[in-house]
C-alpha cells in the first residue's frame, strides 16, 4: 500500500470543533466488513450489536494537561512546550517538544506562570524539535506536579483549531480513564457514558482494560510513499493477566471481541501467541498496522473518523478492508458525519 491511497476529500467544516452535548448521542455508522453494508445509527445503539459474554476492550489511559506556554529568558519570546513523558522523577527531567524550536538551545532557561513560578533549563537536544528539560523547583514532587498541571492546558490536537475551554479537561478524556500518561485521548472511548456502560453490563457484556499511553506519534505525518518505510513512535503498553483471561475466554467461546479504538487494536496485536491468543505484556510497542494485515485478536472495532493520510486511518483500513472503509468514509462525507477527535463514530462488524 502507498501513502497516496489514503487520500480522500474532507471538507474542513466536517472536522468537529466541539463534542456532542451527550457522549453517547454522537452518530454511529455500522459497517459490515464482509458485505460492505452501511447503516446509520446513534452511538447508544451499539448495545444492539453485542451479545451476552462478548468482551469490549477499553484503553484506560488518562490524558494529562501536556501543553505549556512560557517565555524564554532575556528575550521574553513566547514558547510552547509540549510535555511528552517524564524521564526522571527525582531530577524533574522531561522529554518535550518545543515550538519554535530554532530559538531554543541547550543552556536556555524557560519561565512559566505568573511570577515565573516554574523555571526549566534545556539540558539536551533529542530531535530537531525535541528537547530534554530539567524543571527547577524547590518543593516536593507532589507540589511540583500540581504546579505543572495547573499551568498546563488540555492538549487538544492542533487541527481542532480553537481555544482550549475549561470543559475540555473533562470532555477530552474517557469516563474510565485511570492511568495517567497520555498526551492524546483514545477518542473512540469518549463516546461511552456511564448509562451506556451500565446498559452493556446488564446485557452481559464483559469489559477488559488495557493501557496504552497515547503519544504524539498518532499525529505525526507519514513522509514516505512506501508505508513499509514508516516508523511509528514507541508507546508504553500494559496488558494485565485479568485482561488476557477475559479476552482469551471469549475467543475460546467464539464470542465477539470488540476493540474500542485504534490504540486498543495496536495493543492487542502487539502481544499475540502463535494460536492467536493474547499474552500479558508490559513494555513498549511501535507496531504499525496497515493493509494488508490479518488481525488476530479482535473481530469488531469502534473507531472515530480519522483524517486523510493518517496512520489511524491506515489501521482502520487494515481492520475493515481497504475498499470497504474508503467507501464508508466517502459515505460519511456525503452524509456530513463529524470527523476527528470530537467527531462521530463507526462500528466495524
Amino acid at each position: 500500500m502507498k501513502l497516496s491511497q489514503f487520500k480522500y476529500n474532507l471538507p474542513k467544516d466536517l472536522i468537529a470543533k466541539f463534542p456532542t452535548e451527550n457522549r453517547d448521542e454522537s452518530r454511529l455508522m455500522i459497517v459490515n466488513r464482509e458485505t460492505g453494508k452501511i447503516e446509520h445509527k446513534v452511538f447508544k445503539d451499539i448495545v444492539d450489536y453485542v451479545e451476552d459474554q462478548d468482551v469490549m476492550v477499553f484503553n484506560n489511559t488518562k490524558v494529562f494537561p501536556a501543553r505549556l506556554y512560557g517565555n524564554k529568558e532575556k528575550t521574553g519570546a513566547k514558547i510552547e512546550v509540549f510535555l511528552l513523558r517524564e524521564l526522571n522523577r527525582e531530577q524533574r527531567l522531561w522529554d518535550v517538544l518545543v515550538d519554535p524550536a530554532r530559538k531554543i538551545r541547550i543552556g536556555n532557561k524557560l519561565y512559566f506562570g505568573e511570577d515565573d513560578i516554574l523555571v526549566a533549563e534545556v539540558i539536551d537536544n533529542t530531535t530537531s524539535r525535541g528537547r530534554t528539560l530539567r524543571f527547577l523547583f524547590d518543593g516536593s514532587y507532589e507540589e511540583f506536579k500540581k504546579t505543572l498541571y495547573e499551568l498546563g492546558q488540555t492538549p487538544l490536537p492542533k487541527f481542532i483549531n480553537r481555544e482550549v475551554l475549561p470543559e475540555d479537561r473533562e470532555r477530552y478524556q474517557t469516563i474510565y480513564a485511570k492511568h495517567e500518561g497520555a498526551v492524546a485521548a483514545p477518542t473512540a472511548g469518549m463516546h461511552f457514558s456511564r448509562e451506556l456502560l451500565k446498559r452493556l453490563e446488564i446485557k452481559g457484556v464483559n469489559f477488559a482494560e488495557i493501557t496504552l499511553h497515547v503519544g504524539l506519534g498518532n499525529f505525526r505525518s507519514v513522509d514516505v510513499e512506501d508505508l513499509t518505510k514508516h516508523k511509528m513512535d514507541s508507546e508504553k503498553i500494559h496488558i494485565t493477566n485479568e485482561a488476557v483471561k477475559k479476552v482469551n475466554e471469549a475467543k475460546d467461546k467464539k464470542k465477539n471481541i470488540v476493540a474500542v479504538g485504534t490504540t486498543v487494536l495496536r495493543t492487542l496485536e502487539s502481544s499475540v501467541s502463535t494460536t492467536g491468543h493474547l499474552k500479558p505484556f508490559d513494555g513498549w510497542t511501535n507496531k504499525f498496522i496497515f493493509p494488508p494485515y490479518e488481525v488476530q485478536v479482535p473481530n469488531m472495532m469502534v473507531s472515530n473518523f480519522h483524517l486523510p493520510y493518517s496512520t489511524l486511518l491506515m489501521m482502520v483500513c487494515a481492520f475493515g478492508g481497504f475498499d470497504v472503509i474508503i467507501n464508508a468514509y466517502k459515505e460519511a462525507v456525503k452524509e456530513k458525519y463529524r470527523f476527528g477527535t470530537y467527531g462521530d463514530a463507526m462500528l466495524i462488524i
